[in-house]
């Protein structure tokens, strides 16, 4: 019997897939070498797509043959699928689904998703895979500046869910650096994860950017100060427009940096030193921008859904062609890296999470940084789609930075996201705390942004 890191093997990873120093053997790389190395490893995906039942019931609904895909140039033949086809899987052929390939004996891990929305999705993966996703966040983290004698502070969730998980195995497998795993404020109160950070002395945070941003509030109720008895010096997580300015704001002397990816695919895209977009780890992905209500690819510069074949997916659960529902644009020109290496903005939103108000297209993440922005707020809020004397509306419950708002407060937020959004919104605010049973931000890695009452 083979062990997992037997099956993995970690050396043969790091000379595929390089990281630190050896990452510049890609981004060195020129277009064409770059393709060839994705046509060879998507002959090998897409061979593995075949064995698995999932893909072949797809494939031939889409009437394809075995042979038919033979190129990068045959990509568009194939279907995609999104997370309401893996659940329909799992309903089908319980509790795992049959999109895994798992019947061959190889060693599994698994994980699922959170479930807010419905029954958990199983997040499956073979040893291979897992650790080349592991080296290609380490390959984010060492691009953005960890450094060995780092204390790195990691607020993302365990349980079931992927993320902790997923951060703990990277930072001891592939860096020299130190973690404190507190995990969501559920796990570890805010008050004792600030007490952490400060007693063992650490430099860089990780996670999602709302807890991250709470967590310098509740320093400075503590009597601490960010950035001088915390010294924060790097940010690494998931930012929303212009989020960049709101944490360092709150965390003086640290530089955030943002980096792309879904549980089902690992880490996709990361921002570099330049801060420039981020950068597409295109050894290891083929990342597509489609139109959400055709599906058709689109060119750079148009914003659409991203989708995602991952190149190293030949164990368990290949992922060939998902569309995951997030919505970003492929950034026109070339970075400070160098030619090899397309970049995307970033998340802007989510188009199965948009809300349609009178023609305008609204993202609930694209309000947090006005929101930031406006004085006599704390940057917390929810916002409720619901039907109004027979029209949609949105209400953004916003929190205030103490208990007594200032005159013209509501007036004036209203005001600036019809401003920026183009479109009107209600208005109601809380004091702070207020929001914090619906955004659940004490408990989940991701808070709750919108609850759809219509």
């Amino acid at each position: 019997m083979t062990t997992y890191f037997e099956e993995a093997n970690p050396a043969q990873i790091l000379r595929d897939y390089p990281i630190g120093e050896d990452f510049a053997t890609i981004t060195a790389m020129s277009r064409d070498a770059l393709h060839a190395l994705q046509e060879r490893r998507f002959r090998q995906v897409v061979a593995r797509g075949w064995q698995v039942p999932f893909y072949r019931r797809h494939w031939n609904a889409a009437g394809l043959e075995p042979g038919d895909i033979q190129s990068l140039d045959d990509l568009v033949k194939i279907p995609t699928f999104s997370k309401s086809d893996l659940m329909a899987s799992v309903e089908a052929h319980p509790p795992l689904g049959d999109f895994h390939g798992m019947e061959d004996g190889r060693s599994i891990v698994l994980h699922t998703t959170s479930g807010t929305t419905g029954t958990p999705q199983p997040l499956l993966y073979g040893a291979y895979d897992r650790e080349v996703q592991n080296a290609l966040l380490a390959r984010a983290y060492l691009l953005q500046g960890l450094r060995p004698e780092d204390v790195v502070h990691s607020v993302y969730g365990f349980g079931m869910v992927n993320g902790g998980h997923y951060i703990r195995e990277t930072m001891l497998h592939y860096t020299k650096s130190m973690l404190l795993s507190a995990g969501t404020g559920l796990e570890t109160r805010s008050e004792q994860q600030v007490a952490l950070m400060k007693r063992f002395g650490a430099t860089v945070i990780v996670g999602f950017a709302d807890y991250i941003a709470k967590l310098a509030q509740v320093a400075l109720e503590a009597g601490l100060e960010p950035g001088r008895d915390i010294p924060i010096r790097m940010i690494s997580g998931h930012l929303s427009k212009d989020g960049r300015a709101t944490l360092e704001t709150a965390w003086p002397g640290a530089e955030a940096y943002d980096w792309y990816g879904v549980g089902d695919t690992g880490i996709v895209a990361a921002e570099g030193p330049d801060q420039d977009g981020l950068y597409l780890w295109e050894d290891a992905h083929l990342v597509e921008i489609l139109d959400p209500d055709t599906g058709a690819p689109l060119v750079d510069g148009e914003t659409g859904n991203i989708c995602v074949t991952p190149l190293f997916k030949t164990t368990i659960y290949p992922v060939i062609r998902f569309d995951t529902k997030d919505v970003s644009t492929i950034l026109p020109g070339e970075g400070a890296l160098g030619p090899a290496l397309r970049r995307i903005a970033g998340f802007q939103g989510r188009s199965d999470n948009m809300v349609k108000l009178r023609g305008v297209n609204v993202y609930p993440t694209a309000i947090a940084p006005i929101l930031a922005a406006i004085d006599g707020l704390n940057g917390e809020y929810v916002c409720k789609a619901h039907v109004k004397d027979g029209r949609e509306e949105m209400t953004v419950m916003v929190e205030t930075s103490d208990d007594q708002s200032a005159p013209g407060l509501q007036a004036s937020v209203s005001e600036e996201l019809r401003r920026r959004l183009g479109v009107g919104l209600l208005v109601e605010l809380t004091g702070p705390g207020g929001t914090a049973a619906l955004t659940q931000i004490e408990s989940r890695q991701k808070p709750i942004r919108l609850i759809d009452e219509r």
